[in-house]
């Protein structure tokens, strides 16, 4: 059963920012955002066809600046952030701005027309995000979700719960708190659960992991020395609720239960430089994606803290009867963690992983030189899962 090639699209600018179109869950559809200092930067919107495994690609400009962080409305096919670096008063800061992408592009043209690069249509501002006025945005996050309206922006040290108004055109400070201790504390970066009714956030800053709740702006936890070094990215498991991934400079990739954060329940040391980007599989959360500046991708299988150990879904209450599950346990073996593959088609540090929104076995991969790869979940280990 051979598994079908990976497929690679060339950007000519350097780009560490990619995201799933969130809210298309029919067409496979990623954007990707280019950082350029001499030329105007591109969003670059790639449309992957999956039965003639070709990449369809429409770009648009975003000549406002370098592009650091993307992310899409889970409600709203056509609405985008980003974070970007400006120049202002001889100092780079970076601001965040709500987009619009043209009405014909938000769902796909798939005639590509080849001068699409040489003729690129432009972006509608839709509003600004408190430039500058609380620091530096290190990323923006979306309501899990959510109707498109409510956003949370980190900016140095604060934390801010954002209401947009007027169609998307006017962002509202609702709340917000700040990060307080000893020296410059900066979040690096942040993801807001979908779980508890997406009323929690976890962050990250210098080498802790604090959980917040934005009802109240208070901290639940903080997991002091979670890594060695800085923490780049977290993700939230998507079936269970308590359970988040962390990965950073020290290598590792981090498996916590918030409910005990003495220590992580897994801990995977596969790659051999900083580990930038940490992605669950949306649907089937023992496929664990990772991304590192040793230019590798790696496909984890973490089976045995997924919420099917056993290849289906099982209820911890369920698993009382010891000797039942004894019996269980020798009629379908669980199956064991292991790392499924490692993809090396990158020659650059690999920024960013990202899974479909479309098709839970594809995701894509970006590295600093510009390189989207698009892969596949082995055939053999998909249908291990589904059957």
């Amino acid at each position: 059963m051979e598994d079908d090639a990976p497929v690679i699209y060339g950007l000519e600018f350097q780009a560490r920012a990619l995201t799933a179109q969130t809210a298309e869950t029919d067409a496979i559809r990623f954007l990707v955002g280019t950082q350029s200092l001499k030329f105007d930067n591109q969003i670059h919107i790639i449309d992957f066809d999956d039965e003639n495994n070709i990449i369809n690609k429409n770009v648009l400009l975003h000549q406002i600046g370098e592009i650091w962080h993307m992310s899409t409305s889970p409600a709203d096919k056509s609405v985008l952030t980003t974070c970007y670096n400006k120049t202002s008063d001889s100092k780079v800061v970076t601001c965040a701005a709500v987009w619009r992408m043209p009405k014909e592009l938000e769902s796909g043209s798939h005639e590509s027309p080849d001068d699409s690069a040489s003729n690129p249509q432009t972006l509608e501002l839709l509003c600004h995000l408190d430039n500058t006025a609380h620091g530096n945005m290190a990323c923006v996050l979306w309501e899990p979700m959510g109707d498109g309206k409510r956003l949370i922006s980190l900016a140095d040290n604060h934390l801010l719960l954002c209401d947009l108004q007027e169609s998307g055109t006017k962002a509202v400070i609702s709340s917000s708190t700040t990060l307080e201790g000893k020296g410059q504390l900066k979040f690096t970066s942040g993801k807001w659960s979908p779980h508890h009714n997406c009323t929690q956030v976890a962050t990250a800053n210098d080498t802790a992991i604090r959980g917040w709740d934005i009802r109240s702006m208070s901290q639940m936890y903080c997991i002091e020395n979670a890594h060695g070094q800085l923490v780049r990215d977290l993700d939230f498991n998507p079936n269970k609720q308590y359970y988040l991934a962390s990965c950073g400079d020290d290598c590792k990739v981090k498996f916590w239960d918030v409910r005990n954060i003495s220590e992580p329940v897994k801990s995977l040391e596969e790659h051999s430089h900083w580990v930038w980007s940490v992605r669950y599989n949306h649907s089937h959360d023992q496929l664990v994606l990772t991304g590192s500046s040793d230019s590798r991708v790696i496909l984890s299988n973490m089976v045995s803290i997924s919420s099917e150990p056993f290849g289906h879904l099982v209820d911890e209450d369920d698993l009382s009867d010891p000797e039942e599950n004894h019996q269980e346990e020798k009629n379908k073996e669980p199956l064991q963690d292991s790392i499924i593959a490692t993809y090396e088609e990158h020659e650059d540090s690999v920024y960013a992983v990202e899974w479909s929104s479309a098709d839970p076995w594809l995701f894509a991969s970006l590295s600093y030189d510009g390189r989207l790869v698009i892969n596949r979940v082995p055939r053999a280990l998909k249908y291990r899962i589904l059957l």
